[in-house]
């Protein structure tokens, strides 16, 4: 798919990977944005950037992305693309299954059941329309793991399995979907921290994280990889699963400075 002319929505907009799939979809030529998020005033700023409407949701909130998605038709009349984008990491306490049951919901209600509740608002519209793009992001940890947050990991592996869901539900009705799985990215949401275990390849800044999805998107590839070692790493989980595990061990051994086993 080309962004130009089309209209889309994009959660998570404030900041980071969000913030920057605004404007490269503005220099693309879209024809309107919609940026959301629950920051308000971040929101507005980025959309007033890019000649857009800015609206807050709380994208774990299922009245608000019917909102948002009933604003957008209002307002433009139609919805060409969803990129469901706004996420949110929880870390271990002192073993992998420590977060507390609200961090399980909060992180879950962000991470997957905002991709549920944007495709159970857009598919109708889209599906009738004759086609769309569902753009979610991921993570690599979605594909791998992520050492020190089980929260995130699991969540993020829901995350792809939903979007290879609506991948094999709707293709022949004309929509599209991808997903977008970096490594550490630039964000706020690492901005205390050397992105941990994704961190060891270095950060991505989100306008790189841009570009390969422009590609992506314009080649239709359902697995957007901005970091290509993840391609690597991805095989060498699936030819010898224990094997990626041992060396998952020894990498976090690494990263809590112990001699390796």
């Amino acid at each position: 798919m080309k962004l130009k002319d089309k209209i889309a929505i994009v959660t998570g907009a404030a900041s980071g990977i969000g913030k920057a799939l605004c404007e490269r979809f503005h220099k693309e030529g879209a024809a309107g944005i919609v940026a959301v998020d629950i920051n308000e005033i971040g929101a507005i700023t980025v959309a007033e950037s890019v000649g857009g409407l800015g609206i807050r949701a709380d994208v774990s909130n299922e009245a608000d992305i019917i909102h948002v998605v009933e604003e957008t038709r209002r307002k433009f009349g139609r919805i060409d693309i969803f990129a469901s984008n706004a996420g949110i990491g929880v870390y271990d306490t002192t073993h992998a299954a420590s977060a507390s049951n609200d961090d399980w919901e909060r992180i879950w209600g962000i991470n997957v059941m905002a991709h549920v509740y944007a495709a159970r608002a857009v598919l109708p519209h889209m599906i009738e329309n004759g086609g769309g793009y569902l753009l979610n992001t991921a993570s690599a940890a979605g594909l791998l793991s992520q050492i020190g947050s089980a929260p995130y990991s699991v969540t993020k592996h829901a995350a792809v399995g939903f979007a290879e869901s609506l991948a094999i539900a709707h293709h022949d009705q004309g929509v599209r979907v991808s997903i977008i799985c970096p490594q550490a990215v630039r964000t706020p949401m690492i901005a205390d921290t050397d992105g941990r275990a994704a961190g060891f390849d270095g950060l991505m800044e989100p306008e790189e994280v841009c570009e390969a999805t422009i590609q992506g998107m314009e080649e239709e590839r359902f697995l957007i990889l901005p970091h290509p070692q993840v391609h690597d790493y991805m095989n060498r989980k699936a030819s010898d699963h224990d094997r990626w595990l041992h060396g998952m061990r020894r990498l976090r051994d690494t990263m809590l400075g112990r001699e390796d086993s």
